[in-house]
């Protein structure tokens, strides 16, 4: 079965407070991106690797992987206002038929187990996302009101998110709206269940310089 992965990369280090896009910063001896490329291509060296960036920054990118002697192949696609839209250039390149996968740039600790489940899943039921469990106590804040829930009745998303190319490409059709949070929401707004898997815990995204430096700390603790 034909795979494919669009691989999410539009953040600009505003959080970071970096000049340089996050996705561009160093984990270990390699930047973040590269370290997710490298994921998919451990987990199926023919997965068809599509990359989405700012347009500014693809310039930056191609330099930077000529610099690093970066050798896995990957389509290089514009992205878009938003996150939604970055995804929807990238489905423009990706196949027809199989599964496609859509993951967070800045998510380079995720592990080949985690690829391996939701491809899995989604091969079986169609889609597929990783989720965790919440480790703390939760409250439902309403109206300046707040109410304890049943943390064991929610779960925390990840990415890889995995489904049927058919179905993935259709959702993208709809029309943008703000509540399209993940590619999974949109999937569920056209009456589809979606299906979880077991996500790992250091599969954490990059967004603040205090995820950047526990991403470090855990890359060295699973790297021994």
């Amino acid at each position: 079965m034909e795979k494919a992965i669009i691989i999410v990369a539009g953040g600009q280090g505003k959080r970071m407070q970096s000049r340089i896009p996050k996705q561009f910063l160093r984990i270990g001896h390699e930047l973040i991106l590269m370290r997710t490329l490298q994921a998919f291509h451990s987990f199926d060296p023919q997965i068809k690797r599509i990359v989405v960036l700012p347009e500014p920054e693809m310039a930056t990118w191609e330099r930077l992987c000529r610099e690093e002697a970066f050798g896995i192949d990957h389509v290089l696609v514009a992205g878009g206002k938003e996150r939604f839209h970055s995804v929807k250039n990238g489905l423009e390149h990706a196949p027809e038929e199989g599964l496609i996968g859509v993951h967070d740039g800045v998510r380079p600790l995720v592990s080949q187990q985690t690829i391996e489940k939701a491809f899995r899943q989604a091969e079986q039921s169609g889609n597929a996302v990783p989720v965790r469990p919440l480790p703390e106590s939760i409250r439902r804040i309403d109206n300046g009101t707040s109410q304890a829930v049943d943390r064991e009745k929610y779960r925390l998303v990840q990415t890889p998110q995995v489904f049927d190319a058919a179905t993935l490409k259709k959702a993208y059709r709809q029309p943008y709206r703000q509540e399209f949070t993940d590619d999974a929401s949109l999937v569920e707004n056209m009456g589809i269940p979606i299906h979880v898997v077991e996500g790992n815990e250091e599969n954490i995204k990059i967004t603040t310089q205090k995820d950047l430096e526990l991403a470090s700390i855990l890359l060295d603790f699973f790297d021994t």
